[in-house]
């Protein structure tokens, strides 16, 4: 495994497993983090409406001289949007400055219409305008229920990820679904970086706490968008291909689990 390695997606589409989130970063930073991230070796960038950085990111990329195929972009639809995705997704593609996305996520699930607005989402999908289409904090009983309306699977499910938040259940689910899962703020947002028990992990393998988180979403054969503005930790955070985290500290870190969340609850919505 290395910054280049690809999980293959449920329609067959190559999605790199190291991506670079892009969560509150404001558009006066996003640029030079995408620049850096680029510059590191990273191939997949995650944007979405709501987060108001799409522009600055569709110029750094034109700016960056990477050609766009080799790219992966994902965004997402964002809650106040169901009622015309056709739309959203337009818009999206406008202040990205690009033709696609590889993939079209719904952000969250959204109590009623979430239903409906898929049936729009494989519209956009079958009409060859984005590569793949995804759900995002979806729990397994919103993908159940979403089941019963499909006539073509998630590709995705981006959810909130962590030793702190184990979501083996979901994470089991997903694989038996063929739905790859995707951890968004595996970091914590720096809320755990400081536990002595990640510490002491980290300290074995001569890793920062991060990489350590990481890489445990990695060796769950996961993809993982980590977030950073920093240029050091942009390439910190894709140092993460030399080293194994033994079966051992895996199970230990998997006990980890307190539920921890930094984002809202998707189980909350009905």
């Amino acid at each position: 495994m290395d910054i280049k390695s690809t999980i293959k997606l449920n329609n067959g589409v190559e999605m790199p497993v190291l991506g670079l989130g892009t969560w509150e970063s404001s558009p006066m930073d996003v640029g030079n983090a995408i620049l850096w991230a680029l510059e590191a070796g990273y191939r997949h960038i995650d944007t979405a409406a709501i987060y108001g950085n799409e522009k600055e990111i569709g110029e750094a990329i034109k700016k960056s001289g990477v050609n766009r195929k080799d790219i992966f972009i994902t965004t997402k639809l964002w809650n106040s949007d169901h009622d015309n995705p056709i739309r959203a997704y337009n818009e999206s593609l406008k202040r990205l400055q690009v033709d696609y996305v590889d993939l079209y996520l719904m952000h969250w699930p959204v109590e009623k219409i979430r239903n409906n607005t898929w049936k729009y989402m494989e519209k956009l999908y079958k009409q060859g305008k984005c590569k793949a289409i995804g759900v995002s904090n979806f729990t397994i009983r919103h993908l159940k229920e979403l089941f019963q309306h499909t006539k073509i699977m998630p590709a995705v499910n981006q959810v909130e990820f962590s030793p702190y938040l184990f979501q083996k259940e979901l994470l089991e689910f997903c694989n038996e679904k063929e739905i790859a899962l995707e951890a968004y703020s595996p970091l914590t947002r720096a809320k755990k970086l400081n536990d002595p028990k990640l510490a002491a992990i980290a300290k074995k393998y001569s890793k920062t706490p991060a990489q350590i988180l990481i890489r445990w979403v990695l060796q769950h054969n996961m993809i993982v968008i980590p977030k950073s503005i920093n240029k050091e930790r942009i390439k910190e955070n894709a140092n993460v291909f030399d080293f194994n985290i033994e079966e051992y500290d895996m199970k230990k870190l998997d006990l980890f689990n307190e539920n921890f969340r930094v984002c809202w609850n998707p189980d909350e919505i009905l």
